[in-house]
């Protein structure tokens, strides 16, 4: 981390390759639409890189930089909102293939789809937790929120993922 604050390109490229992934997943999460989340997560690694000053280093770097792709995907949901009023989408799959065939691949379409129709502070909280790893301060430093909040919008998306999804087929522990 030290030797990145200084400049030097290899600790930064580790960075770029280590978080890529991890924060575009989470975009892609967010924000439901590829070419933003490519975006966004372009736009907060240059915002990692450009802060690594600013960094506490008394805090787990993970969750400094899902802040950062939070508040990111947040701004790029606002500017879209701001240029047009984006009509509700569903998801797009363009029809079975091969391995949609399987019951597997059904299982998880239709628990992306319950997960898209989750309001954004559930989805959140469930893609940080259980698609992230994050633990539950993490998160909450993440989202500048209590940690019993956290819990609670744990639960209650839980619940409302269930009751979309279909209660015999879900188990979320």
């Amino acid at each position: 981390m030290l030797s990145a604050r200084e400049g030097d390109p290899t600790a930064r490229a580790w960075i770029v390759e280590r978080y890529t992934p991890a924060v575009y997943r989470f975009c892609m999460r967010f924000l439901r639409n590829e070419e933003d989340a490519r975006d966004v997560t372009q736009e907060t690694l240059i915002k990692v890189m450009r802060n690594l000053h600013r960094f506490d280093e008394t805090r787990r770097f993970s969750t400094w930089v899902f802040s950062i792709a939070r508040n990111t995907a947040i701004d790029e949901q606002r500017r879209r909102k701001r240029l047009a009023p984006e009509p509700k989408k569903e998801p797009a799959w363009d029809g079975p293939s091969p391995m949609e065939e399987s019951s597997r691949s059904r299982r998880a379409d239709r628990l992306h789809v319950a997960l898209a129709e989750l309001p954004p502070k559930y989805r959140e909280v469930l893609v940080l937790y259980h698609f992230e790893h994050l633990k539950y301060q993490e998160i909450a430093d993440t989202l500048e929120i209590p940690i019993g909040t956290v819990m609670n919008r744990i639960f209650r998306a839980r619940r409302r993922l269930r009751d979309a999804y279909g209660a015999d087929e879900y188990n979320l522990a």
